[in-house]
């Protein structure tokens, strides 16, 4: 096999992923991560479908199951906190909003770490500047550390990906989604359960509140806007123009806005999508966000991110030759990519009403779509994406597998 060493960029989920599997396949992967320490930080996500099968290849499902958060579903309310419609969580007869393998991003990120911190070598608090291709190899710059000749390099740092523009340019484009969004941690409150609820404000605004596992409750705030570079601000000015938005919001969002000022996991940027019109350059390649974010409202980002690091070490381990294999990547993955980045009609805007009276309208949509003889074909606020993807068994000898979709 002529490549051996791999440096992924991005320690969170498909980095570590990544290496995981290079390492199970006899590559020396090495994971270089710009924070300083691994990033507990973050909100629910979801396991489901081809990366719960993944991570059942893994033998991680038992921990991931074991570090869900436990909610029990959604909730849509008022603003007096009255239930307008319900959502159980997802189960093998049913979609919802909450899937069964609901984990905050940290925890899923702990777990992924601790199974490769023998196996790879972590490089924290440093990030990579310059990439030159030699053809046979690539040699490495870094911000901090000495520069390092490696086989392969993979950009695995997320929709902002700075390593994505040293090995493809400006080729992707981000598609703004014309929403911004905000996540961050507040004490648990005496109104908060076991049940998620989203709370529909006039201004095309929503408040959703989450439990987790720790005693604590995640918040996200989401707001209707063309693109204004708001992602660019300075972490205060980002506070005070939540705060303004929200401001007369009604609900809880007084009880919000006031842990706000003090929360210091606030993560703030503008939902948008990346598509880019190839994964790979030379000796380096893309994966997970950094290659194809779906954005939130997909419901797939680390479903993508555990499923596309699962495929590329796979064909990497197939191929000699790594132009063959990122191909055999991009020709199995992209199909199941395109599915996951296509959003129902109206979305994100329908479920962002202007008035109150486009808010009671929708109230009543949802409280007929919550009803048990409708609430299966509820899916729009669960997974947009089939799984449209078979994954090959690795572990087999034989020839790249080819996509084959359902």
């Amino acid at each position: 096999m002529e490549h051996r060493t791999v440096l992924i960029s991005g320690a969170s989920i498909a980095g570590p992923a990544l290496a995981f599997w290079l390492a199970r396949y006899g590559f020396r992967p090495v994971v270089v991560e710009r924070a300083g320490a691994l990033r507990l930080g973050g909100q629910n996500i979801d396991v489901q479908g081809a990366a719960r099968e993944v991570a059942r290849r893994m033998e991680i499902e038992d921990d991931i199951r074991a570090a869900t958060t436990g909610e029990q579903g959604l909730r849509f309310v008022d603003d007096h906190d009255v239930t307008v419609a319900e959502f159980p969580a997802a189960t093998s007869e049913r979609v919802g909003f909450t899937q069964e393998l609901e984990i905050l991003r940290g925890d899923l990120a702990r777990i992924l770490y601790e199974r490769t911190r023998d196996t790879t070598e972590y490089l924290f608090g440093d990030q990579i500047t310059g990439l030159r291709d030699h053809g046979d190899r690539v040699t490495v710059t870094f911000e901090h550390g000495s520069e390092r000749d490696v086989d392969l390099v993979i950009a695995a740092d997320g929709i902002r990906s700075r390593t994505r523009t040293l090995i493809v340019g400006e080729e992707p484009r981000i598609r703004p989604l014309n929403l911004y969004g905000s996540y961050f941690t507040i004490p648990r409150g005496a109104s908060d359960s076991a049940w998620a609820r989203w709370y529909l404000a006039p201004g095309r605004r929503s408040i959703i509140l989450r439990p987790d596992n720790v005693g604590t409750t995640r918040a996200s705030l989401w707001f209707l806007s063309p693109p204004r570079g708001y992602e660019r601000l300075s972490s205060a000015e980002q506070k005070a123009l939540i705060a303004s938005v929200f401001a007369d919001a009604g609900w809880e969002s007084p009880r919000v806005l006031a842990a706000l000022r003090d929360a210091e996991d606030v993560y703030f940027d503008a939902v948008s999508q990346v598509m880019a019109p190839r994964w790979s350059h030379g000796r380096a390649a893309l994966v997970g966000d950094a290659a194809y974010c779906a954005s939130p409202l997909s419901g797939m980002g680390a479903s993508l991110s555990l499923v596309g690091a699962y495929v590329l070490a796979g064909e990497l381990s197939r191929h000699a030759d790594h132009r063959d294999a990122f191909a055999a990547y991009e020709e199995l993955m992209r199909p199941y990519v395109d599915r996951a980045q296509k959003l129902p009609p109206g979305v994100p805007w329908i479920v962002y009403p202007r008035s109150r009276l486009g808010v009671s309208l929708l109230h009543r949509v949802l409280r007929l779509a919550s009803s048990p003889l409708l609430r299966r074909g509820a899916g729009w606020i669960g997974s947009s994406a089939d799984d449209a993807i078979e994954l090959p068994d690795y572990s087999k000898p034989g020839p790249s597998a080819r996509a084959r979709a359902r």
